[in-house]
């Protein structure tokens, strides 16, 4: 084994959360700082060279090799369980900034009751209705906690949008539910497109409170506070699975590694597959990885800072007995606790227009959400739920190759062979769906990430296994959800004079699922996987603190959406920076000067 000199920092993972806790150490402290990133070394001039949509969106170039890694999924712990060989929701980053690269570049807050939801329910429901297997969690911080660090995070990316809750005062145009905002938004809104003005009016016309998403895509050119300047957008559409080519999207190579290159005591290294945390007596000593030319590697460090995805700090945890591993049987231990991924549905019918709507000319994250169902908002009693949800207008279509195939319900006998192209061509860039719709997954017992016990990586170590199944509510919530779904969708066809069709559509591909209605691994909605690693209040209800500390390991922080009780409505991104920060602030201005516990 080669064993390098020590440094100050050890960082594992070069996303969002590993690059952002380097950018705060090395601007703060004269630490060293080393981040191994497992994948290759990425710039965003890297983009402008290939955009190549076949290799891209559809071969996912930008993906790890599911045949080097992956992770498991079984429904119960009855059955057998098998690997993800499939680019489904398990879309893990490969490379210099991670899935923070990829991404759509949706940037939502979470709802203010969000982090307190275990409290909210219980005041709000009997026993009665609530589950019995159901493993919600307060988060260990409330809303004034955390909104300082999401002002901060849209500052450094540069989110578009549009308040709706400026202290305290409700704004009409934005999300008058969210929580109370301390500032505005740092860019304006994006523009409309044809297809946002009709949800627009569809859902005012209905009496609900429509605005533009949040986007880390900008609607004009932006220099953020660490002087770091980016255009703004030029709809091209080619966000999501792609970097963006003049780096208007905010991606860890354009908005933090123009900055940590100056800092001289910061190295990345890139091809470094980091296999064990090394820890002993309560107290990390270092990584042992693989490097590039295949040499285990021994890098010790003073503090080891977990930074990676979900699964891959979850896997890593287990693979280091850095933790006690969940029981679901008996409710003991924490480390593999609250697997959620998120639930989405909607989508009660499609819109046939009558010209062509240029969806090919959009950007990442714009379009319109409507929160008037988020969380307890306006539930329907007979509907037996616990929470709602956020509906989506998009303002674009899909990609010219891996969005073709849209045609109306009933209009071909087959999704496939020359009828269907016909149909295919004739249609492309006419059609629409119901909006759309995203929730909280809420926490349960049965859903939990351990270690497989047959499947391997390429390295031979098990591979992560999630086990986990919908359960009668999450129907309920997609059944709600459609509903309203399609009450917006064939309001929005009225309102533009065009064709709807109640239910769903042929797209060319497999038939109905023989699996319908179970959590499927391999079947894309998000990549938000969440939990594993879930922060507390103490010891026994979870795996890290309040400031993403290791109780058992003090010097070991890990960061990232594997700290999260549950899932959240919408997309994670702006949430798992609010906590990296607040958790740098922790570490930097208080571990520091005194190392040991934070609580």
């Amino acid at each position: 084994m080669i064993q390098l000199k020590p440094v100050d920092v050890a960082i594992i993972g070069g996303g969002w959360t590993g690059l952002t806790m380097a950018r705060q150490i090395t601007s703060r402290t004269g630490l060293e700082v080393v981040v191994l990133e497992r994948g290759r070394a990425r710039r965003t001039s890297d983009y402008a060279e290939d955009m190549d949509e076949v290799d891209y969106a559809i071969r996912g170039r930008m993906m790890m090799n599911t045949a080097e890694e992956t992770i498991t999924h079984r429904w119960t712990a009855k059955d057998p369980s098998a690997p993800a060989r499939v680019w489904g929701h398990v879309r893990i980053g490969d490379g210099t900034g991670g899935c923070g690269e990829h991404w759509t570049g949706v940037a939502t807050r979470y709802p203010a009751d969000t982090f307190e939801l275990a409290t909210a329910i219980k005041e709000r429901f009997p026993a009665s209705r609530i589950p019995e297997n159901l493993s919600v969690q307060d988060w260990p911080f409330r809303w004034n906690d955390i909104e300082p660090y999401y002002v901060k995070a849209e500052e450094i990316l540069g989110i578009s949008g549009k308040a709706g809750n400026l202290q305290g005062r409700l704004i009409d145009g934005g999300n008058v539910f969210e929580g109370p905002r301390s500032k505005e938004y740092p860019v304006g809104p994006h523009k409309h497109t044809y297809s946002m003005n009709v949800f627009e009016k569809a859902g005012r016309e209905l009496g609900y409170h429509p605005y533009p998403m949040p986007a880390a895509t900008l609607a004009h050119d932006y220099t953020n506070p660490d002087g770091i300047s980016r255009p703004g957008c030029g709809y091209c559409g080619y966000c999501m699975m792609f970097g963006c080519m003049i780096g208007a999207k905010a991606q860890p190579t354009n908005v933090l590694m123009p900055l940590l290159r100056r800092q001289a005591r910061f190295t990345l290294r890139n091809n470094c597959w980091v296999r064990r945390i090394v820890h002993r007596d309560g107290r990390a000593e270092g990584v042992t990885y693989m490097d590039e030319q295949g040499r285990e590697t021994l890098q010790r460090a003073s503090l080891v800072i977990l930074s990676s995805f979900t699964p891959s700090n979850v896997k890593l945890l287990l693979l280091s007995n850095a933790g006690d591993v969940y029981d679901p049987e008996t409710g003991k231990g924490t480390l593999g606790k609250n697997f959620c991924h998120q639930m989405s549905g909607g989508g009660g019918g499609q819109i046939v227009y009558k010209d062509p709507l240029n969806g090919f000319m959009n950007a990442g994250g714009q379009g319109m959400y409507l929160s008037d169902f988020d969380g307890f908002n306006h539930l329907d009693a007979d509907a037996g739920i616990l929470r709602g949800g956020t509906f989506t207008g998009a303002g674009g279509g899909g990609h010219a190759i891996a969005g073709f195939g849209g045609v109306p319900a009933g209009e071909v006998r087959r999704a496939w062979g020359a009828e269907w192209k016909r149909a295919a061509v004739k249609h492309y860039d006419r059609m629409g769906s119901a909006p759309g719709f995203t929730a909280e997954h809420l926490a349960y017992s049965h859903n939990y990430f351990d270690l497989d016990t047959t499947w391997t990586d390429k390295w031979g170590d098990p591979l992560l296994r999630t086990t986990a199944d919908w359960t009668e509510h999450e129907q309920r919530v997609r059944a709600f959800a459609q509903k309203i779904s399609a009450r917006l969708g064939e309001e929005m066809a009225r309102i533009a004079g065009a064709r709807w069709i109640a239910g769903g559509g042929e797209r060319g591909g497999a038939g109905p699922s023989r699996t319908a209605g179970r959590y499927q691994i391999a079947a894309y909605s998000t990549t938000h996987l969440h939990g594993g690693a879930i922060m507390g209040d103490n010891p026994s209800n979870s795996v890290v603190n309040t400031y993403l500390q290791h109780w058992q390991t003090p010097n070991l922080f890990v960061v990232g959406a594997s700290a999260f009780p549950q899932a959240g409505t919408t997309a994670p991104t702006m949430t798992v920076l609010a906590i990296t920060l607040r958790s740098a602030d922790a570490l930097i201005d208080r571990y520091l000067k005194r190392p040991g516990s934070l609580v």
